[in-house]
């Protein structure tokens, strides 16, 4: 049985550009074997990690070579933006990589639109037991295992611990905590929160915190539009009106990080894989991560995390499968902690010291603790643009909350076709 990191476990854990693509490589052993056995041709990986993780996923996939000299991993960054859509476009045509990093919400997309191999029995899913029971959830389909873990994530805060000290501010523990602060905070010329106004993503932990949800999914039932989804986008509002946040709706993640980075907002909301350009911007001793702050009704914040995925039209399965076998194996979940601070998803690597003594692991433990599980459907790459819509309408005053989220379900349940 896969484990869970049930909070036990973690306290114990934690103390289509593409210049060649899989199916498409001219390869004269492009089935995987060589004639001696060895397994051989070429493996192309589209990788959806930013710029400040980028290199040490390309180093790390080219290191599959010196276990197979044979195979040419063939390494393209497509970039987060854009690339669900790159690779339907791309598995379509008949042109898709051998190897996809999934964002965890894409999977049964894909899967239902027959794009993904099935995993369950392959060298990709060796070990299969250590994998912690929530990130697994999110490779299954339909009864199958269209995936594997890679890394998990979710939100948490993240603050400057010299401005808090500044402005003699206590870390925040709700969001009534972080309104509470703005006067102390406008006295040093700093905003407490800096606000993403325009990915749905940021969205999750207050209607979490309100204890709401888009959806049901075991129901069928389209849940946004109940209080507990008005409330989350009073929240948010309220957040702004007060001047308790600032945000924009237009380019939010690069304002949020230049804001950060020069110490216009003390507090923003984010992720393990926007660790290291917190260093950059403020100073590794400075950067302090805890839970995201509670709402009305409690903390919550999104599951997230990235998985590997063998498009079904692959002219070398055998070796992708081994190279999905590589990538998400401890040693190479364990490198990547170290050098960029993400979540494992192996039980046995939260074991190792290196791992147990990073202090980024062991902030966001609490953070993982009180995460949700998104539904796990077909359509949920679908649920994102109607509610940044909506986000972005309550915020510039278009809507009220109310109008936001009956809208939202609105549009849901055209998506949803036949649910409540």
């Amino acid at each position: 049985m896969r484990r869970s990191i049930g909070t036990t476990a973690v306290v114990a854990a934690l103390a289509l550009a593409a210049t060649a693509c899989g199916s498409d490589n001219g390869d004269d052993n492009a089935a995987g074997g060589g004639t001696d056995g060895e397994l051989s041709g070429t493996v192309t990986f589209w990788d959806t990690s930013g710029d400040a993780e980028k290199g040490t996923f390309e180093e790390l996939a080219k290191g599959f070579t010196d276990e197979h000299p044979g195979v040419t991993v063939e390494y393209v960054n497509v970039g987060f933006d854009g690339a669900q859509d790159r690779f339907k476009n791309a598995a379509q045509a008949g042109e898709a990589p051998d190897v996809m990093r999934t964002e965890v919400a894409w999977v049964s997309e894909f899967a239902q639109l027959g794009y993904l191999k099935p995993l369950d029995g392959t060298a990709a899913v060796d070990g299969q037991d250590d994998f912690l029971g929530a990130p697994w959830s999110s490779t299954q389909y339909d009864g199958a295992t269209y995936a594997v873990p890679q890394v998990t994530d979710t939100l948490a805060l993240f603050y400057n611990k010299e401005l808090l000290e500044e402005a003699g501010v206590e870390v925040p523990e709700t969001l009534e905590d972080i309104k509470n602060s703005t006067e102390a905070f406008e006295e040093i010329g700093v905003t407490p929160l800096y606000l993403r106004g325009d990915d749905a993503y940021w969205f999750f932990p207050f209607i979490y915190g309100e204890g709401g949800d888009l959806l049901d999914a075991e129901a069928e039932k389209v849940t946004i539009g109940e209080p507990a989804g008005v409330r989350a986008f009073e929240q948010i509002k309220d957040l702004v009106d007060s001047g308790a946040a600032t945000t924009d709706l237009t380019d939010g993640w690069d304002n949020m990080m230049t804001q950060f980075g020069n110490g216009d907002v003390a507090m923003m909301i984010n992720g393990p894989w926007a660790i290291n350009d917190a260093y950059n911007g403020i100073g590794e001793e400075n950067v302090g991560v805890a839970p995201m702050p509670a709402g009305s009704e409690g903390q919550g914040a999104p599951l997230g995390g990235w998985n590997y995925s063998l498009y079904t039209g692959s002219a070398n399965q055998e070796a992708a499968e081994e190279f999905i076998r590589y990538m998400a194996s401890a040693d190479s979940q364990q490198t990547l902690t170290e050098e960029l601070n993400l979540l494992p998803t192996r039980a046995s690597v939260y074991e190792q010291s290196s791992v147990q003594e990073n202090e980024m692991v062991a902030f966001f433990g609490p953070a993982v603790e009180v995460a949700h599980g998104r539904p796990w459907i077909p359509q949920a790459g679908g649920l994102f643009d109607p509610l940044r819509d909506e986000i972005q309408r309550t915020l510039d005053e278009v809507v009220t909350p109310e109008e936001a989220a009956s809208n939202v379900a609105d549009k849901y349940r055209d998506l949803l076709d036949g649910w409540e």
